[in-house]
């Protein structure tokens, strides 16, 4: 049984309120309206709150605390604390509630961002408000709640690279793997557009005159996924692709979009270049190229190592058996992991099926996580 147990009721309650405002990202008056929910907890907690605003996505929510344990209270210099970085929106439209309700079934919890990521944020505030009550808050801390982690983080990655760069930890809340372990790596992902513009014709009375875009857009596909180097952990997918009006016209455009994953620094580079050289097959065609690497890779180097040792060990004290792994996707962790600052990633619920009308946590995670990060909190 864990510590947290009995909070498990509250916990719930909270996350069936988070759940039931939905936010998702290209909606940010909804966003703002969890935000605001997010940060009357935040303040309930007796934080001091900073809302950053955005003219396009939802409003971002930093919190502070200062550390309550007597050596963080008797140290003279601002000292280096602790980041949480938990992010409010969603992938799910609005109205998706109706089809896909917040509910408990079979040890289980459903509903649109239960695991992704608002079973976190829960955690988070529940952690904090043990750590504050119980006055063995170690370091001071600092809680990020943002807006458009599903949609890039365009407008919160420069926050989040300032705050960890000042933080002697940073902690990501989100969902854990399926078997509760926490993630030491990530690829970096990239999103590329590819383009070709050819010649349009009659394809009957004049086929020989065309040039066929979509022809030669093959030849490029082809080409774009041989790049897919898998000991290397690089992968390339050409998931989208248009062009064509009718059939009775040879095309005179076509594009794709892919999908770029990166393990080891520098593969991105070297994929970035070879797209960029991709040189049309048939005569009469050009190509166009744009995109990049959105979020650098987080490889599970000495830093990040060192950080899970540290933590598994904090874990044990507290009868918890920590597990790494990794995922091919990318979280805000990406963009702490270059800055060389300790960074540990999937403390939220063990859950599942993300960005799926199938999307739970494991209700027993609530209280067992909460228990771990409140145990790095303190002993950090």
């Amino acid at each position: 049984m864990s510590d947290f147990d009995p909070h498990t009721p509250v916990m719930l309650a909270m996350l069936k309120r988070l759940v039931e405002t939905e936010s998702p990202s290209h909606d940010k008056a909804a966003v703002d309206r969890l935000g605001a929910l997010v940060a009357e907890e935040c303040r309930r907690l007796g934080a001091q709150v900073k809302v950053h605003p955005q003219t396009e996505t939802g409003d971002l929510v930093e919190a502070r605390w200062a550390g309550t344990h007597p050596r963080s209270r008797s140290s003279k210099k601002k000292e280096a604390g602790i980041l949480m970085l938990a992010h409010m929106d969603t992938v799910f439209p609005l109205g998706t509630l109706e089809k896909m309700p917040f509910h408990e079934k079979g040890g289980k919890v459903f509903g649109p961002g239960v695991s992704d990521m608002k079973g976190g944020i829960v955690i988070a505030l529940t952690a904090l408000a043990e750590a504050l009550e119980a006055g063995n808050l170690a370091h001071p801390v600092t809680a990020l709640f943002t807006s458009d982690e599903e949609i890039g983080s365009g407008t919160s990655q420069a926050l989040i690279e300032k705050l960890a760069a000042e933080s002697a930890l940073v902690l990501v809340l989100e969902p854990g793997m399926v078997d509760g372990s926490v993630k030491t790596w990530r690829k970096g992902v990239g999103e590329f557009t590819v383009r070709v513009r050819g010649r349009a014709a009659h394809a009957g009375g004049d086929h020989e005159k065309g040039r066929n875009a979509i022809e030669e857009m093959a030849h490029q596909v082809l080409a774009i996924q041989k790049l897919t180097d898998y000991n290397k952990g690089t992968t390339l997918n050409v998931g989208v692709i248009r062009g064509g009006t009718v059939s009775n016209v040879v095309p005179d455009e076509a594009s794709i979009e892919v999908d770029l994953r990166v393990m080891q620094p520098g593969e991105a580079e070297r994929i970035s270049a070879a797209l960029q050289a991709l040189k049309p097959i048939l005569d009469g065609t050009n190509i166009e190229v744009t995109g990049g690497l959105n979020r650098p890779p987080m490889p599970y180097n000495d830093t990040i190592k060192a950080t899970f040792e540290k933590v598994k060990v904090i874990a044990a004290n507290v009868n918890i058996k920590l597990k790494a792994s990794g995922t091919g996707g990318a979280s805000d962790a990406n963009f702490v992991a270059p800055l060389g600052v300790p960074v540990l990633d999937g403390l939220g619920p063990a859950g599942g099926d993300y960005h799926s009308e199938r999307e739970f946590i494991f209700r027993d995670s609530l209280p067992e996580r909460t228990k771990l990060l409140a145990a790095i909190l303190r002993e950090w």
